[in-house]
């Protein structure tokens, strides 16, 4: 991990406080930013987007489906945690806490927007910070790799029916036309984009021109994820300091769903009796999201004004400093994670032998 990205906590707290106080003394700006709209697409924003998501894909190699089967418990494991577990246990979170426990302390006409918010956040897993999750856990790479290939190209086809089902059942309207517009603009096209651009690299320049690229952009990546988040707490700045604990209130749900999520993949391939190498990234790739993806469908569909949109934003704020304490606690636990598959290797050696 970069300096730059090991402080990335620090640096949205920065964005925060310079878009708050931008937008009080710069409001004719950002009215113009968010007026520049074509079919209800922001451009400005549109084109942060692209630069934020599009070096993150070009990480992704989808040759590396072939592998899946080499891992295919842990795969297993990740994709129900990732599909089936925690979209649906977000929008339950969602509904407790901000839709019930929290709601006498938020605005009342945003408790569906915030709502929307952590369910679109739940519903992208990860892409490009997993493979620095997995490098700390001593992870398997190619796991790593076939996994994130395996969940980009079911995002692809899942993320809206499962978004539209989960605003559906909150009562929330789904704008339909802006969702599958949303996922055609930003996961679709830069994966197509991504693909070609790193197939040519490749067959021109090899593996280091591809590298030699990643290093440009990547830093260009975090500075459109930090310029984003700058407009849209422009826009969000008078909320904000109406009511300062909103951030506070919206990161229970995201770090009670992390921990949830990390911990019952993490015991589930333990059980499984799959190595700790492999139980490591899966935990974190159960847990982590694909929060510039997620940024990008709460302001296309909801607006930069709305609470989902600011709740995507409580997830960058707490995405680093929560993550790496998952992997001290991977780290930390190893010891007890490989004695479990001991005892299950020598409870299974009998009934081997028998058979």
């Amino acid at each position: 991990m970069s300096t730059f990205e090991r402080y990335l906590t620090l640096w949205v707290a920065l964005c925060i406080v310079a878009g708050v106080a931008l937008g009080h003394a710069m409001p004719g700006f950002f009215h113009l930013v968010g007026a520049a709209e074509i079919a209800k697409v922001n451009l400005p924003v549109a084109v942060l987007i692209w630069l934020m998501v599009v070096p993150m894909l070009l990480r992704i190699d989808f040759a590396a489906l072939g592998q899946v089967g080499r891992h295919w418990r842990g795969i297993g494991i990740t994709l129900l945690v990732n599909w089936a577990v925690k979209p649906f246990s977000m929008a339950l979170l969602g509904w407790l806490f901000v839709g019930w426990l929290f709601k006498p302390l938020l605005p009342a006409d945003q408790i569906d927007s915030y709502i929307a918010g952590l369910i679109i956040l739940a519903a992208a897993p990860c892409t490009a910070m997993v493979f620095v999750w997995s490098n700390l856990t001593r992870g398997e790479p190619h796991f790593t790799l076939s996994q994130v290939a395996l969940n980009d190209s079911i995002m692809v086809v899942a993320f809206a029916p499962i978004v539209g089902l989960l605003l559906g059942l909150s009562s929330i309207t789904v704008p339909w036309s802006t969702l599958v517009l949303s996922v055609v603009l930003y996961i679709v096209v830069p994966v197509i984009v991504a693909q070609l651009v790193r197939r040519s690299l490749l067959a021109s320049g090899g593996q280091a021109a591809l590298d030699r690229l990643l290093n440009t952009l990547g830093p260009v990546s975090l500075v459109a994820l930090l310029a984003t988040l700058v407009l849209l707490f422009g826009f969000q700045g008078e909320q904000i300091l109406a009511q300062p604990l909103i951030i506070a209130l919206l990161a229970v749900p995201i770090l009670i769903q992390v921990y949830l999520n990390a911990g019952l993949a993490y015991l589930l391939n333990r059980l499984a009796g799959e190595q700790h190498c492999v139980a490591g990234p899966s935990a974190l790739i159960g847990a982590s999201n694909f929060f510039e993806l997620a940024v990008a469908a709460a302001i296309s569909l909801f607006g930069f004004h709305s609470g989902a949109a600011l709740a995507t934003v409580v997830g960058v704020l707490i995405e680093v400093p929560v993550m790496l304490t998952v992997v001290w606690i991977v780290n930390r636990s190893q010891g007890w994670y490989e004695r479990g598959a001991l005892r299950r290797g020598a409870a299974l050696e009998p009934a081997s032998r028998d058979a």
